[in-house]
């Protein structure tokens, strides 16, 4: 892999690609990069620190658990009548996610939406006790065994384990903008999650295919662990090719979505990371927040876009898409002088207030990569 004169990314052996060491490095040069890049309120000393889930102490995880699952018996905040199917806090944020997932996905705003999405959600948790920053899952480290991991092992300390085991064949998935469906390898479960502090979980929303996906409709939750999703789409090599060959915005948003008009044939590593967990509701994009792994997932895709924002960071401050998913309908280009918000949650903010991830442009994100 070559190195980049535009950005000064030093060239990587192949070996430490592969094994996660380029990325690390990468990472690295992030962090020395926004070393100098402080605003407002944010600085050195008050900054958070988002880690990476096995690096959290076993009492760390525990409080994080704890906090999720405060965020499970606080109630709505929606008024009644509007989702029977929203019954707690946690829930809100899936009602929120599954109404805006047709303006959030393959658009311009996809990454901003979704790094506003997850700072609303830490914040929930630190009202519920939690004092550390949103812990972030490295795919990599996960993708020929994820049942094995810290984050799956059904243990204590886990978002809960695998689902029991389905027989079945292999998950086609019809992915809009391909021709022809992808396939990936039957993962290891497909049925309710019975290990872990979420084993008792019960998933309300949705499915999207019911007539009113809003309606309460209790059930497990389910998990269908899946390595070929994982080793195809969202390993070492994966991650770092995308943020060292995407020069511009264009390239890595779709990229990082798997936009057939730009990589076909490809979830990205955001479709890659969602159905390495699979299973319901992680294999619905409208309601995927309801499996509580989706936070992990979603603060790497923003670790992997904060990385390579900091690689450029003054030139990596735009947007690239448009309104609608796929533009479909035709809609007008998103700017960052757009706003987006998290509905009853919270907003609206602008997205060039979120550029920033420390505090610069009027930011109110404060926290790095580790």
């Amino acid at each position: 892999m070559g190195a980049s004169a535009t950005f000064n990314i030093p060239a990587f052996e192949q070996f430490a690609v592969d094994s996660g060491m380029a990325l690390a490095g990468l990472n690295g040069i992030a962090l020395l990069q926004s070393a100098t890049k402080y605003g407002g309120s944010c600085n050195l000393g008050n900054v958070k620190i988002r880690r990476e889930w096995r690096t959290l102490s076993k009492a760390q995880r525990k409080s994080y658990i704890k906090a999720v699952q405060c965020l499970q018996a606080k109630p709505s905040k929606l008024e009644d009548g509007v989702a029977a199917g929203s019954k707690t806090l946690f829930d809100d944020f899936v009602y929120v996610h599954m109404m805006a997932t047709t303006f959030i996905h393959f658009t311009g705003n996809f990454l901003i939406w979704h790094r506003n999405f997850i700072h609303v959600y830490e914040k929930e948790l630190n009202a519920c006790g939690y004092k550390d920053a949103l812990p972030y899952w490295e795919w990599g480290y996960d993708v020929e065994a994820p049942h094995l991991s810290p984050i799956f092992d059904g243990s204590d300390t886990s978002m809960s384990g695998d689902g029991e085991f389905v027989p079945g064949g292999p998950l086609v998935l019809q992915i809009p903008g391909n021709t022809e469906p992808i396939v990936l390898a039957k993962g290891t479960g497909g049925g309710c999650v019975t290990t872990g502090p979420f084993a008792n979980m019960t998933v309300r929303l949705g499915p999207i295919t019911q007539p009113d996906p809003t309606a309460d409709n209790p059930r497990c939750l389910k998990r269908d662990l899946n390595a070929d999703a994982g080793k195809r789409f969202s390993s070492f090599r994966n991650t770092t090719n995308l943020i060292v060959n995407s020069p511009t915005i264009e390239y890595f948003r779709t990229t990082m979505e798997g936009d057939a008009a730009y990589v076909p044939d490809s979830l990205g590593v955001h479709g890659g990371g969602h159905f390495m967990i699979s299973g319901d509701p992680g294999s619905d994009a409208f309601i995927s927040p309801g499996d509580p792994a989706f936070y992990l997932h979603h603060a790497q895709v923003d670790r992997v876009y904060w990385i390579w924002q900091m690689l450029d960071f003054e030139k990596r401050q735009g947007v690239f898409g448009t309104n609608t998913m796929l533009n479909y309908p035709p809609s007008e280009n998103t700017t960052v002088e757009d706003t987006v918000d998290v509905g009853h949650l919270g907003g609206p903010i602008k997205i060039k207030n979120l550029m920033s991830t420390i505090g610069q442009n009027g930011s109110p994100l404060c926290y790095i990569y580790l």
